[in-house]
């Protein structure tokens, strides 16, 4: 194709009479081209035909070696075992072309049957529905394979976010402003009684302070009375009853 777009194409054919700049252009192209294991046994090839020839002759045989190994891949690709479309649609081009350049015919239909057949058991109702679609290009179908995984990825990153049935957390301003009245750590007059300022002067009580403090009392009053009925009557000498005075 190099040899074509530069007008050179000519230079590899003998039959043809072409000006020695064109040879020496075409014979530069080729000689940077060949692989540097094979420069030493084709450095000797002066005539372009010749070069062109050998160098035919040494790989035209390589579709007996290629075709073979890229027809096991085909029968072996299945999409469940790759874990993005994007790489899946990568060795599916990989191992296409190199049968396409062996002389094998590989059509979109084929291609979307190998997608669609090796889905995985678990989405047999999804590759249902992809059949129903009836896609005819191949490229159609890996567009609406991409947009679907993007779509999952999206479900699965607001699920890590906040799984299914937890509540959102609430707004941080509603929470420090209840951390702070529980606290009473507000400033200014009007606040009521006992409160003033600095810390740890006029602290208001929680729902659960008032609770505390009418325990508190109770059990007071109760060690109170305890200890009036271990003390000894004054009247008749005896103990567990008590009079005031």
């Amino acid at each position: 194709m190099h040899l074509r777009g530069s007008g050179l194409l000519e230079t590899i054919d003998n039959t043809k009479t072409v000006s020695d700049e064109k040879k020496a252009k075409a014979m530069i192209f080729l000689r940077h081209h060949i692989h540097d294991g094979l420069k030493d046994e084709y450095i000797i090839k002066e005539d372009l035909g010749d070069l062109w020839q050998s160098l035919k002759e040494r790989f035209d045989h390589q579709k007996y070696v290629i075709l073979p190994k890229a027809k096991h891949e085909w029968i072996h690709l299945r999409f469940q075992d790759y874990k993005s479309v994007s790489e899946f649609n990568s060795a599916m081009f990989g191992i296409t072309s190199k049968m396409m350049l062996c002389g094998e015919k590989i059509s979109d239909y084929d291609m979307i049957e190998k997608t669609l057949s090796t889905f995985h058991p678990e989405n047999v109702v999804l590759q249902q529905q992809y059949r129903v679609n009836g896609f005819k290009r191949y490229s159609e179908l890996m567009q609406i394979l991409l947009v679907a995984e993007q779509n999952n990825q999206l479900v699965l990153l607001n699920h890590q976010a906040r799984p299914t049935g937890y509540a959102p957390f609430p707004e941080e301003n509603v929470a420090s402003s209840n951390y702070d009245n529980w606290r009473g750590r507000g400033r200014g007059r009007g606040r009521g009684r006992n409160h003033g300022r600095g810390r740890g002067r006029g602290r208001r009580l929680c729902p659960y302070d008032e609770r505390n403090k009418k325990d508190f009392h109770e059990s007071e009053r109760g060690r109170d009375e305890k200890r009036q009925t271990e003390k000894v009557c004054y009247r008749c000498g005896m103990k567990g009853h008590w009079i005031s005075g």
